[in-house]
């Protein structure tokens, strides 16, 4: 069966010897998920003690990726995965959100995807006949011209902001916009309906979608782009009570429970260990009874809320296997970075005080109502570093922690069945890949076209078990954001970390083969090394019009 997939695979993706004979490549479906904050640990086939039977079935039958890197945050990652290209040079230096002063109006800080790029949607749908659809969050762009159905959409049920609410009183958390904005195909929505709930409303669109496409009898791009499990944590009625009690034994043990099934899933090596509690987060059994009540509860949303959007992806597979498109449908999973240590309440509060009768007002956070309607909460560094076990730190920093996230690929042309490679992957390969999969040229080949190219490789020489890498020990990606750097470079990484976000305010080097949770600088024992790093780095800020700044949440504690 392996040689026969393989042999397929290089049918449609092989020039002309398979045309040649007359057979033509097929044009599968294209079905691309991405969680929101989802931690490196979080699913059963990574590690984690929550229960996610689809995705977990989806990597028996597919491969997944250990060492798949992304951006720090969303919106820098969302438009490296839709066009390929890095997120400075995209619109995207910095989220529109944080801006510097040094950063507004210039080339790649627009804040929204610029006309420097093009996203595989528009390029599936002209150049391949795909019927493009997208259905949860977006967060490249707020202005309407910016929006899904302007970049290549034909249909969208989108949350067009970065965060808010899951429930149908699209409340967010700023009174100057006190309801986020939504839009369905193009048009502006003042009422979601009722009952709403994020993860099972985008599905049920995402359905609809699959059932028009084959009536126009086209293949389908579909970017289920869940909001789940971004703050406020949130899960329908019949979820909120489903881990009652699991997480009673604290995070230092869970934690330690979920490396040892890591090592046994083959998903890290047999000496790896774990990151140390971050600073300030006390040992669990050093809480008091109350506090570790309230801190259990919150990881058992937290948990129901990633085990709802597994069900309701469940919904989805289901639906293709039931219409007979399973089979014919490339299906990917990944998470846009790591898990989040923040606390969205407190960092409003830290950055604008002033708002904090405005939220008691507007929120409802009795612990009675924790996750239901009305209530916004987040589970803290404690469990988000759980959430990213192995690694140190969070979202919003590059970090491991930060960038390193789950990615699962499954369906027709790849040639796996529940391996794991460990080599390195960046988000970046997503566009190259479903592009040579769909046999479309980039338009950056073409001349004066303007358009930036994709920066990233095809992952399908991968996928199809004809190499094991699709990176050479001398290829190199950087990452920015924040004033938080990184370049990698096989298994090295020179890191850059503010104080403010827990590093050091210098440049360290790890390797990250020995060590992967970043503990152990080598910069004095291998200064050649460090140099040459960071002369990557300078020539990764020139390639990619990198303003460096500080600019964002932690730029605030360094004063």
């Amino acid at each position: 069966m392996l040689v026969l997939a393989a042999i397929a695979l290089k049918c449609a993706l092989g020039p002309s010897p398979c045309m040649a004979a007359g057979v033509p490549p097929a044009q599968p479906n294209i079905l691309l998920i991405v969680a929101d904050d989802l931690g490196y640990s979080d699913l059963g086939c990574f590690g984690g003690e929550i229960k996610t039977p689809n995705l977990d079935a989806l990597a028996a039958r597919g491969l997944r990726a250990a060492n798949f890197c992304v951006s720090a945050t969303c919106s820098p990652s969302r438009a490296m995965l839709l066009t390929g290209t890095d997120n400075h040079i995209a619109g995207l230096g910095n989220m529109a959100e944080w801006l510097g002063p040094t950063q507004k109006g210039m080339p790649g800080y627009e804040g929204h995807l610029n006309a420097r790029v093009v996203t595989i949607a528009t390029l599936l749908s002209t150049r391949a006949g795909y019927f493009t659809f997208m259905a949860g969050k977006w967060h490249l762009g707020e202005d309407q011209e910016a929006w899904p159905a302007a970049r290549g959409f034909a249909r969208d049920f989108t949350i067009i902001d970065g965060m808010g609410s899951h429930w149908e009183d699209m409340k967010s958390l700023s009174p100057k916009q006190p309801r986020v904005n939504y839009s369905r195909n193009g048009e502006r929505l003042d009422a979601l309906p009722p009952g709403y709930f994020s993860s099972t409303n985008f599905t049920d669109f995402a359905i609809q979608c699959i059932d028009e496409a084959r009536t126009k009898e086209k293949p389908f791009f579909a970017y289920v782009a869940y909001q789940a499990p971004h703050g406020p944590l949130a899960a329908p009625e019949a979820w909120i009570d489903k881990y009652l009690g699991a997480y009673d034994k604290g995070y230092d043990v869970i934690g330690a429970e979920r490396l040892a099934r890591q090592k046994s899933l083959g998903i890290v090596a047999k000496e790896a260990q774990r990151a140390p509690r971050p600073p300030g987060v006390p040992a669990w059994d050093e809480l008091t009874t109350q506090e570790k009540q309230r801190s259990a509860c919150k990881m058992e949303i937290y948990a129901a809320m990633v085990g709802h959007m597994d069900d309701q992806i469940g919904r989805l597979l289901g639906h293709l296997k039931t219409s007979g498109q399973v089979e014919n449908t490339l299906i990917i999973f990944m998470s846009d970075n790591g898990a989040n240590g923040e606390d969205h309440a407190d960092l409003l509060m830290e950055h604008a005080p002033q708002l904090k009768p405005w939220f008691e007002k507007t929120y409802d956070n009795r612990f009675e109502n924790w996750g239901r309607p009305g209530s916004f909460i987040d589970y803290g560094k404690a469990w988000g570093q759980v959430s990213n076990v192995p690694f140190r730190q969070f979202k919003g920093t590059v970090a491991e922690g930060g960038i390193r996230a789950p990615l699962i690929v499954s369906g027709p042309g790849v040639v796996h069945a529940g391996a794991i490679t460990n080599s390195p992957l960046h988000i970046m390969d997503i566009a190259p890949t479903l592009l040579e999969l769909a046999h479309v040229d980039h338009p950056a080949k073409e001349k004066d076209s303007g358009v930036a190219p994709p920066q990233g490789k095809s992952m399908w020489n991968l996928l199809a078990n004809r190499e094991n890498a699709i990176r050479a020990d001398s290829d190199w990606n950087g990452w920015e954001l924040f004033g938080n750097r990184a370049i990698r470079q096989g298994d090295w990484k020179l890191v850059y970390l503010l104080e403010a976000a827990g590093g050091t305010g210098d440049w360290q080097l790890f390797n990250l083969e020995n060590d992967p949770v970043e503990m152990h600088d080598l910069s004095s024992h291998y200064p050649a090394r460090r140099d040459a790093m960071l002369r990557l780095w300078d020539e990764y800020v020139k390639a990619n019009g990198v303003i460096e700044s500080d600019a964002g949440p932690f730029a605030k504690r360094d004063r």
